[in-house]
């Protein structure tokens, strides 16, 4: 029997991909408010007749049926969260209220995309899961950084006070095809630049790090954990463990595009952490999950997608 699904923030670059991979077995409603989602994206998956869109701003009450909800309702990128900072921490606070209210009338399970930024600029490498932090909680990223981190305490706090099923991923850098050309991400960015022959732009002397994980990797987590026993609720981060300086993926992309860009080094931001990298111990032992993409197929088939967008 086919599941129905609610996918909050369907539209988006994880979303498109999840909704496209759930339409294979399951009915999927999606709720979007192209806060930065895509009609495209929307227009793709409505091609299945399994598939509906509502446009609806999560922050607002609304009732749907459901045997399960995604939550991946949240810019990702910080000059998307950071433009409307006060929207940003609502969309997380009121957004997983309303949802984990459908869910407890539904008895239905909940999935929250949390993020590796809960961990802000970490003073602990790799990040575990039960490293509490480095945040800036008044700084320019604690909309986002603060906004997740109360998404998730209200998780468990649901989870504690009304026994709902609660499934919570630590999201690490993820890219593919479908990105936004101008969503403000790393990989993104550079393909977007290097294509046109324009400078990479880099805050900071480019020895800051990131792990890049392939979109359908990510995907391949998150519906592991979505489908692990009860016991398992998280956070559980997903992620690549391959570190790489962010002037090695410059370099790299430049190379495969084949492009003349120059690299330009400008003032590092606010509390833009130095390092990342998660530990997938967790993600091995309770998901038999890991990333099998390589960076270099991963990156030859996001710019094989801009190439041709």
């Amino acid at each position: 029997m086919k599941k129905k699904i609610l996918v909050a923030g369907g539209a988006g670059f994880i979303g498109y991909h999840l909704c496209k991979k759930l339409l294979k077995q399951h009915i999927i409603y999606c709720v979007d408010n192209f806060c930065t989602g895509s009609i495209n994206n929307v227009n793709e998956l409505n091609k299945n007749k399994n598939f509906f869109f509502i446009k609806q701003n999560i922050q607002n009450n609304f009732f749907l049926k459901c045997d399960e909800i995604y939550n991946l309702a949240c810019p990702a990128s910080p000059n998307k969260y950071q433009k409307n900072p006060i929207d940003t921490i609502k969309t997380n606070i009121f957004g997983s209220i309303n949802l984990l209210n459908i869910a407890k009338k539904n008895n239905a399970k909940i999935f929250q995309a949390s993020t590796s930024e809960v961990y802000g600029d970490p003073n602990l490498h790799p990040q575990k899961e039960d490293y509490r932090g480095n945040v800036n909680i008044v700084g320019v990223r604690a909309c986002y950084d603060e906004g997740k981190r109360l998404a998730e305490s209200l998780f468990f706090d649901y989870k504690r006070s009304y026994n709902i099923k609660i499934k919570v991923a630590r999201i690490f850098n993820t890219y593919g095809p479908y990105m936004n050309s101008d969503d403000g991400r790393v990989i993104s960015n550079f393909i977007v630049a290097a294509l046109n022959n324009k400078p990479l732009i880099i805050n900071g002397d480019g020895n800051q790090t990131r792990c890049f994980c392939y979109i359908d990797d990510t995907v391949k987590g998150i519906l592991k954990l979505m489908n692990s026993k009860n016991s398992i609720s998280g956070p559980i981060n997903i992620g690549s463990s391959n570190e790489k300086s962010i002037i090695y993926i410059a370099k790299k992309i430049i190379k495969m595009t084949n492009s003349k860009s120059d690299i330009i080094l400008k003032n590092k931001l606010q509390d833009d952490p130095i390092k990342r990298k998660p530990s997938l111990l967790l993600a091995k032992r309770d998901l038999n999950w890991q990333q099998k993409t390589s960076l270099f197929k991963g990156l030859e088939k996001t710019i094989k997608y801009f190439s041709s967008a």
